[in-house]
């Protein structure tokens, strides 16, 4: 078996749930005086920290004091407007709970803070599936940085060649690579055909449903 462990990023791979954040976004950074352009700004921003997020647009100097100002602004919009759309992705349910029948370890490994986190894995009864969650507050750095992949795989107890990532950001797919893991793009916030170049890109669909556990197991082929 070519794979022993399954990682997850989280947001826009668990659930779809990246339009909502980045409007919060966009919100947060025009009451700051920024006006974004989204495409551009997701390009740049998806699998940063928050904090990462903030001294980019508002500056490196920016005090923490400012930093935990603009993020809970940000974060509770973004939790107040998604409260009601959480749902995890079509397919992923069967695709854990077969992973865990074969004894598959899996991890989180996303960004999002540890609130945020509950507000998904908690809410929708999934953190029971994962061996390990790793967050933004556990990583000095971001992604496209590997620390996080590398941090869950360690976590796991499984080599990093043997990790499996799950995927909708070119910055996770590209940290993914940096990690010496192979990844699955989920694309609910790119196209497939953006990451045709990527070798460690086994595989791009929509949603889970597109997926076969057995098969993913083994060494697929980009669709």
């Amino acid at each position: 078996m070519k794979y022993k462990a399954l990682i997850f990023d989280m947001d826009g791979t668990i659930v779809h749930n990246m339009p909502t954040h980045n409007l919060a976004w966009y919100d947060t950074l025009a009451e700051s005086g920024i006006h974004i352009e989204l495409d551009k700004f997701n390009r740049a921003t998806t699998g940063k920290k928050t904090d990462e997020i903030l001294r980019l647009m508002l500056g490196a100097q920016l005090s923490d004091s400012d930093v935990a100002y603009w993020s809970d602004r940000k974060e509770a919009l973004y939790r107040e407007r998604f409260a009601c759309c959480r749902e995890p992705l079509p397919g992923l349910l069967q695709i854990l709970e077969h992973a865990r029948s074969l004894g598959l370890p899996m991890a989180v490994a996303t960004a999002s803070t540890p609130v945020n986190i509950r507000f998904i894995l908690d809410e929708l009864d999934l953190r029971r599936y994962f061996k390990a969650v790793v967050s933004g507050n556990d990583v000095q750095h971001g992604k496209p940085h590997p620390e996080i992949f590398l941090k869950s795989a360690r976590t796991l107890q499984v080599e990093p060649a043997n990790c499996l990532v799950f995927e909708d950001a070119l910055g996770g797919i590209e940290a993914a690579r940096r990690a010496g893991m192979d990844a699955v793009m989920i694309c609910t916030t790119i196209d497939a055909q953006e990451v045709a170049g990527y070798a460690n890109v086994q595989h791009a669909v929509p949603d889970y449903t597109y997926l076969d556990l057995p098969t993913l197991l083994g060494q697929l082929t980009i669709s």
